[in-house]
């Protein structure tokens, strides 16, 4: 029997034993099957915000739940870490200055609530396209969901914090 029939009459019999209760799987259906890594288990995979400089669309910069942030210049293409000496890695919020796009913002603690969160230290803010960054406070909110800079004034910027999700705010 080749490897697909296999898994479908596997997936048959486990159907099978569910409805009508029976207690063993027959292991000769299981003889070919290798053991393989189908990718993580974990849930820090998850992209949280996205921007894009406008002046150069293959400028592209990520941030995600657990990760850090993240920049390519070609499109998507490849990444390069541009949070990780940080002292968080949840990234909520992020923002390019469209009038200078070497100006980055990015809010900390993840901003959708789920059981598998992570808390942040407030908003950060990049004078240099992610080189360096300065925590510009907010450090009690845990979970900035949104970054927004004013289109006229870039030294006005709008942030939207949940706060703390177990606990007062």
């Amino acid at each position: 029997m080749n490897l697909k029939k296999k898994w479908l009459s596997c997936i048959f019999t486990l159907v099978v034993i569910g409805l009508f209760g029976q207690s063993e799987l027959p292991m000769d259906l299981m003889t070919d099957l290798k053991i393989r890594n189908i990718g993580p288990a974990g849930m820090s995979g998850r992209v949280t915000a996205i921007d894009v400089d406008l002046s150069d669309s293959d400028n592209i910069f990520i941030g995600t739940a657990s990760g850090g942030a993240w920049k390519s210049i070609n499109g998507g293409i490849s990444w390069e870490p541009i949070f990780d000496e940080q002292t968080t890695q949840s990234v909520g919020a992020l923002a390019i200055s469209q009038k200078n796009p070497s100006v980055i913002w990015i809010g900390t603690g993840e901003g959708n609530p789920r059981n598998s969160m992570n808390s942040g230290e407030g908003v950060f803010k990049s004078l240099d396209g992610g080189k360096t960054w300065t925590c510009m406070g907010l450090k009690a909110t845990k979970t900035i969901h949104r970054i927004i800079i004013h289109p006229n004034d870039p030294k006005t910027v709008f942030v939207g914090a949940l706060g703390s999700v177990w606990g007062p705010n």
